[in-house]
């Protein structure tokens, strides 16, 4: 039987709540504050870390779920919502369906860490939790406009979020060019300074947010554009292995950091949301505050069932095609569509979403049933990890999974590609210091004991580690820093050339930072 393990967020969601009820201090949650300063760096990062291949491999299926399901969300659960309760407004219903329908990718990140998920199920989770909330979010837009007007355009609708969405789309894109570009420019007059190169990083995802808002785009998109644009843009200027390695030390920090935030803010917020359910009940016409359980154990299971039967349908239709073309696709266990529903969880996107809902409508009434929506949000983000975490384990215990392309063959011949490049390299940098200083024994002999290292990784046998000893020696370090060089542009070509995964070239990347680190150290 599979051990069942509590994920980090609920863990930090219940120590929130532990903090809220042992003070009386509540802390005062300002919505675009906490959307500017918590979820531009952490969606910069997963846009920056996500393999971009699987990415696009798996595109359509990506945008069927970030774009088709939230629109299918949005109309199908706010009808059920106002059926349900028919004091909430059918404005406001939408608007507590539109937030509830994008996927959070922090909180799938976090269930990953702990649940055995399938890498391609992954990708397609984290590519659609990356694009789904600006559709959600520019849904809750209009939905709160027609809330507080009492009308609505779907034409006007439809084309400001072909804004919305395209504009965050290119805004991020050009931020990092832009700044990449001088960046460079700087560091080839000035040279490159590790402190300042890491600033520059952190500063993009925030700036590429701002500027989206301020042309009333999606800052949420732009952000993410913009790491996805920093793994194309750092291939032909490449910042020194030093500063790389403690660039990714310091996000990596503030991933965990702002992570933990999020879920401890969320579960410090509960208590007051709780203290009030009393009251929040009788707005739907009951007196008992279990009804308030009961309407967000229906939502949940209304949008695991829309999920669960997008995806089902999505499958179904894609083996169709296949089929027409002559491909013959296995179709997938059910099991393998109920997880992925499940796997659907709510959180930092849906808790800042419906705090923006308005304190008062245009003439300055209380907005209609805010806080049953808030209470009900929180409800949703809460119930959908645990119940990630309690039937995740089990769907996909023993899962017959599809047959994904193995990594190994093509990380071999990328290894293999790049240290001929190499000993190519330092076979030219032998001879042109033979050349210029004479002493070709000397030269012939440091350098044939660093090709012979490359060669022997060809060859699949066992680095001698007798030369590694001797790398303090002057010659074999200047050696072996010309062979990590050719092999860095060796690897950018691969890459750019499409020959490998953005994951295998991060991986042998990794590699040569921690090789050239160590030669010049």
């Amino acid at each position: 039987m599979m051990p069942f393990s509590i994920p980090t967020p609920l863990v930090q969601i219940v120590l929130g709540g532990v903090i809220g009820m042992s003070t009386s201090h509540r802390v005062e949650l300002d919505p675009e504050l906490f959307l500017f300063l918590f979820l531009p760096p952490l969606l910069f990062l997963d846009g920056w870390r996500i393999p971009k291949d699987e990415l696009f491999k798996d595109a359509s299926t990506v945008v069927e779920l970030a774009l088709g399901l939230v629109l299918m969300t949005v109309i199908g659960m706010g009808f059920l919502i106002h059926w349900m309760i028919p004091a909430m407004p059918l404005a406001v219903a939408f608007a507590l369906a539109a937030v509830v329908s994008p996927t959070d990718p922090i909180a799938v990140s976090a269930i990953a860490a702990r649940v055995p998920i399938p890498k391609r199920m992954m990708h397609i989770l984290e590519g659609e939790s990356l694009l789904n909330d600006a559709s959600g979010l520019v849904c809750l837009r209009f939905a709160v406009a027609a809330a507080l007007t009492g009308t609505f355009s779907a034409g006007s609708a439809a084309l400001n979020f072909l804004w919305v969405a395209g504009g965050g789309l290119v805004i991020g894109v050009a931020v990092t060019l832009v700044v990449t570009r001088v960046k460079a420019w700087v560091t080839k007059r000035w040279g490159e300074d590790t402190g300042s190169q890491i600033l520059v990083s952190l500063l993009i995802p925030f700036g590429s947010y701002l500027l989206a808002e301020h042309f009333h785009a999606s800052g949420i998109l732009a952000a993410v554009s913009a790491g996805v644009t920093m793994t194309y843009a750092e291939i032909s200027r490449q910042a020194l292995a030093v500063t790389r390695m403690r660039r990714n030390s310091v996000w990596d920090m503030i991933q965990f950091t702002l992570n933990g935030i999020i879920f401890v803010l969320l579960g410090e917020q509960m208590p007051g949301i709780l203290a009030g359910a009393r009251q929040t009940v009788a707005v739907t016409g009951h007196s008992e505050a279990w009804w308030l359980a009961i309407y967000t154990l229906a939502i949940v299971a209304g949008l695991a069932t829309l999920r669960f039967v997008w995806v089902w349908a999505s499958l179904k239709l894609t083996i169709l095609r296949k089929a027409k073309r002559g491909v013959g696709v296995q179709t997938p266990d059910w099991r393998l569509i109920a997880a992925t529903s499940v796997a659907g969880v709510r959180g930092a996107i849906t808790l800042a979403g419906v705090l923006t809902l308005p304190l008062t409508l245009n003439d300055g009434t209380p907005f209609p049933t805010r806080d049953l929506a808030i209470f009900l949000a929180a409800g949703v983000i809460v119930v959908s990890l645990v119940l990630a975490s309690v039937t995740l384990p089990f769907l996909l215990k023993g899962l017959a999974m599809p047959p994904e392309p193995a990594r190994q063959a093509e990380e071999d011949s990328a290894r293999i590609a790049v240290a001929q490049a190499a000993i190519q390299a330092i076979e030219r940098h032998q001879h042109a210091l033979a050349e210029s200083h004479g002493e070709a024994d000397l030269f012939a002999d440091a350098g044939g004991q660093v090709m012979t290292l490359y060669r022997e990784r060809i060859e699949g046998l066992s680095e001698r580690q007798s030369a590694e000893a001797r790398t303090g020696d002057r010659l074999l370090r200047d050696f072996r820093l010309v062979g990590v060089k050719a092999e860095r542009a060796a690897l950018a070509h691969l890459l750019r050339a499409r020959n490998i995964s953005s994951e295998t070239a991060r991986k042998l990347t990794r590699e040569l930072d921690l090789s050239e680190a160590r030669f010049l150290g």
